[in-house]
């Protein structure tokens, strides 16, 4: 490998007591997405790195692992889609409540290896969320890198995270190109998977990171045209799930082959990843 994919490595806090966060702020994103902003309501957890996920509970239902969607300060905002019943708890928690929060854990995005670098944001539906600091982080630094690319995928137009800042990000000199699965009557823009977006963006591909996170079949499409493209393996990065209960790597319920994707990743380069995502989750 030219640099190491990964910047971020596995949690400093791997067992400590959750520490409760106030909500300050909800924002409805879509039917059934819904972005929080947590304030330490007393002692703040580690700075969590852009990929890194954090154990989240609810009280009076459990916790699950929710990436970072923003990191400002001790601040923490979470993009939580309610398909289960801790997921609809955290969805449906009003701004003043607490909840409790571990971390951080995980590897994170390696944004930093990647300076002078064009990038390629690839984001399938609530993979967005993960990937929002990424873009953030590049956009907050000109000059830095070269150009940014941004691909998003959603199922309706009305499914789209962070429209509204997507056009910011458009205004500030990315190049947001976005696709949905289905479309309704009032849209005018791309229907089809993310992955035909690709002809359209602008960049080198000898001197390029990718950044791609989604649902793992598009993970392993995009991952296999990028690598068609002339990306090298070790230069896309994707972040990958598995149902997660500990968070500290002992529960073995996100294992994948050798990797226990709660210390080893999320987020891992697709020269490993390719051979660990055909292993089915138990």
């Amino acid at each position: 490998m030219n640099a190491p994919a990964v910047a971020a490595g596995p949690s400093a806090r791997p067992a400590g007591p959750p520490l409760p966060y106030r909500v300050e702020a909800r924002t409805v994103d879509a039917p059934d997405v819904a972005t929080i902003v947590l304030e330490p309501a007393g002692e703040a957890l580690p700075r969590f790195a852009p990929g890194q996920f954090a154990m989240v509970y609810a009280f009076g239902a459990g916790d699950i692992p929710l990436s970072v969607s923003s990191i400002e300060g001790d601040r923490l905002t979470h993009t939580v889609r309610a398909v289960g019943a801790i997921s609809r708890a955290l969805h449906g928690t009003r701004t003043g409540r607490t909840v409790g929060v571990r971390g951080p854990f995980g590897t994170g995005w390696g944004l930093g290896a990647s300076v002078g670098r064009d990038l390629l944001v690839v984001a399938g539906g609530i993979g967005l969320a993960p990937l929002r600091p990424v873009v953030r982080g590049a956009l907050a630094a000109p000059g830095r890198y070269g150009r940014l690319n941004v691909l998003i995928g959603a199922r309706t137009p009305g499914d789209r995270l962070y429209a509204h800042e997507t056009n910011n990000w458009r205004e500030a000199g990315a190049r947001v190109l976005t696709t949905v699965d289905r479309p309704d009557g009032g849209w005018t823009g791309d229907v089809g998977v993310v992955t035909t977006l690709l002809d359209r963006a602008v960049f080198d591909p000898p001197h390029t990171t990718a950044f791609v996170c989604g649902p793992e079949v598009m993970i392993r499409a995009a991952a296999r045209e990028l690598t068609h493209r002339g990306l090298g393996p070790d230069r896309i990065e994707v972040s990958l799930e598995r149902t997660m209960h500990c968070g500290t790597g002992h529960c073995g319920h996100c294992q994948l082959g050798p990797v226990l994707l709660c210390r080893d990743g999320p987020v891992l380069d697709w020269a490993r990843a390719e051979r660990l995502v055909s292993v089915p989750e138990l």
